[in-house]
């Protein structure tokens, strides 16, 4: 069993991207899968759901909402989740006001209950897949608390590189003060142009910084906006495209 968290504070790095589509290759070989999407932009809730996401109820603000207030009969923790077209894969959606909670989970120390609930679920979900905000907040906290191995997307970007030792600093400090079984699982080079000099020297400087790189990188590509736009994981619209092989050599390099 595997709780894995996609988080960087920077967007645009890809971290929906990565989620599902781990996520999605992991349910095409049997596994059942759930992705938890903490950020408002719902893109991965999106990517799963198609055009009507927005509609798929209860949601994860539904689910905080619940931790906030004592209920009788408290709805049991997969009534938040949801299935996709996909076999073997389902979502716990995310909702565009998850914000308006926040300060109200930090006042009640809530930081813990996404943990707990996601550990009752384990034994149905062996591999769960969270999608964060880009931002170190309570739900990029609470995500961190409540997974075993942390996996950074990196676009190759020298403001993304000085912001990647904050990153680390950040996940090093929840790892001491709130959850010490969370492993940095390794930086994924995302959006990667092979021909260019600056990703190349990049990448180059972070290795001889001597942080866990990944072997894989994963290019750039037209399919992945293709993908998104038809709402289609690319291990089910293109299994053979050099990107998507890209990502099953991801998968096959996490496992």
């Amino acid at each position: 069993m595997v709780k894995r968290v996609v988080f960087n504070q920077k967007g645009g790095v890809g971290k929906s991207s990565i989620a599902v589509n781990l996520a999605a290759i992991s349910a095409s070989r049997g596994i059942k899968t759930l992705v938890v999407d903490l950020d408002p932009q719902c893109n991965s809730s999106h990517y799963l759901l198609g055009e009507d996401y927005l509609d798929v109820k209860p949601d994860i603000r539904d689910y905080f909402e619940s931790v906030l207030s004592f209920q009788i009969k408290p709805l049991g923790p997969e009534s938040y989740i949801h299935p996709t077209p996909f076999e073997n894969l389902s979502v716990m959606p995310s909702s565009p006001n998850l914000g308006d909670l926040q300060s109200k989970l930090e006042a009640k120390h809530k930081i813990y209950k996404l943990r707990d609930t996601l550990e009752s679920l384990s034994a149905e979900y062996p591999a769960i897949y969270i999608d964060t905000p880009p931002a170190f907040n309570f739900y990029t906290l609470s995500a961190l608390v409540s997974a075993d191995r942390c996996l950074i997307p990196f676009d190759c970007d020298e403001f993304a590189r000085q912001a990647l030792y904050s990153l680390l600093a950040n996940v090093h400090e929840t790892r001491e003060d709130h959850n010490d079984q969370l492993q940095v699982e390794g930086i994924v080079v995302n959006q990667f142009q092979p021909r260019a000099s600056l990703p190349q020297r990049i990448v180059e400087e972070l290795l001889a910084d001597e942080l866990p790189v990944l072997n894989t990188r994963i290019s750039a590509s037209v399919k992945m906006r293709e993908s998104h736009d038809v709402t289609c994981p690319l291990i089910h619209l293109a299994p053979k495209h050099k990107l998507t092989e890209q990502f099953v050599e991801l998968f096959q390099e996490l496992s």
